[in-house]
């Protein structure tokens, strides 16, 4: 199966999105500790395939888009699908901690297991992973950087 790519700009950077035939694979982001900025050599460049999710992306950070319809198929395990479902059931504009993402998928203990699922979000915005916080309130890990997690909370509760 081909995978497809481009490049959008964004208040966080220069995004990478990845797409095979049916839907988004992947968000990429230029900044933090899961920073990519480089396709696979296999991969094809297809600007045009991603006009729906540009447009979204577009709209979301203009405050015109308060979710997402397009298609996407993250690459997950049945427990990692368990908590993508679970943030994506977060609403716009609201926070959720490990622990209540844990409680939502019915694994109450399984904290640290949730917060890496978290951190392997493969599409990162579309999926909300920066609506997840500690406990406390306080920001914690993001792969795009604290500093793009915090832009696109603050966008939200603005």
């Amino acid at each position: 199966m081909t995978t497809y790519y481009t490049y959008t700009q964004s208040p966080v950077g220069r995004l990478m999105l990845t797409a095979n035939d049916h839907a988004l694979t992947g968000l990429y982001f230029s900044t933090g500790n899961k920073a990519r900025t480089t396709p696979d050599d296999s991969w094809c460049r297809n600007d045009s395939h991603f006009r729906q999710a540009r447009q979204e992306l577009d709209e979301y950070f203009e405050h015109r888009r308060r979710c997402f319809e397009v298609a996407l198929e993250p690459c997950a395990t049945p427990f990692q699908s368990r908590v993508l479902d679970a943030l994506r059931a977060i609403p716009y504009g609201e926070v959720r901690s490990y622990k209540q993402i844990a409680e939502a998928i019915g694994s109450p203990k399984a904290m640290r297991a949730v917060g890496n699922a978290n951190g392997n979000n493969p599409l990162a915005i579309f999926i909300p992973c920066h609506r997840v916080v500690g406990s406390n309130g306080a920001l914690t890990g993001f792969g795009g950087g604290l500093e793009a997690k915090q832009y696109l909370l603050g966008l939200e509760l603005d």
